[in-house]
């Protein structure tokens, strides 16, 4: 695993071994930035889920104002603050550790780095399935679309098993979507209140 491209380019990442965290392939990842390209560029970036950081990490090496990494699992955690540490993006970056389907995503003494530009939602597989109305995990798409959250213009990218069966909070509105392997990569938008 490493960083694809940008400031940051061909630096290794520590990852956690077996699929505790499912990273990304570096083939996909790279796909998935061609596709994003230069709407990366001073956004101010949340990776829900992060793992050990690769989305994140990526993003700020390709021009991402900041990154704000959530990941509970203590491993992934450690790992991720080590990947920080080893490129010196500290300043840029928070690496919280806390539940995604509890949390507020207001993260405290870094007012620069929200409301979020861009998000990566990018949860265990086998959560999509219980992605539907009154679950934990729908209940934090609704919170991520709060205006305290994510800006206007916010953009999320949703990583899912391909072909899975889930509902997402009517605030988010697909735009795009990017099949590749045997993932479902889709992307949505704030909707506009009327």
């Amino acid at each position: 695993m490493r960083i694809i491209a940008g400031k940051y380019r061909r630096r290794k990442l520590h990852t956690n071994p077996g699929q505790t965290t499912r990273p990304i392939t570096d083939f996909v990842k790279e796909v998935l930035f061609e596709w994003l390209g230069e709407t990366v560029k001073e956004k101010r970036v949340a990776d829900i889920y992060a793992g050990t950081g690769s989305l994140g990490l990526e993003a700020l090496s390709r021009g991402a104002r900041s990154v704000v990494f959530i990941e509970q699992d203590r491993k992934a955690h450690q790992l991720l603050k080590r990947n920080v540490e080893n490129i010196g993006a500290e300043k840029e970056t928070l690496c919280w550790k806390t539940n995604a389907q509890l949390s507020s995503f207001r993260p405290k003494n870094v007012p620069d780095f929200v409301p979020f530009d861009m998000i990566f939602f990018d949860p265990p597989y086998k959560m999509i399935d219980d992605l539907k109305p009154g679950s934990r995990l729908y209940e934090s798409l609704e919170r991520l679309a709060r205006d305290t959250v994510s800006s206007e213009n916010c953009s999320l990218i949703l990583r899912t098993p391909r072909d899975a069966e889930f509902e997402c909070p009517t605030l988010w509105e697909q735009f795009d979507l990017l099949q590749k392997s045997s993932m479902d990569i889709y992307f949505m938008k704030k909707r506009e209140s009327s």
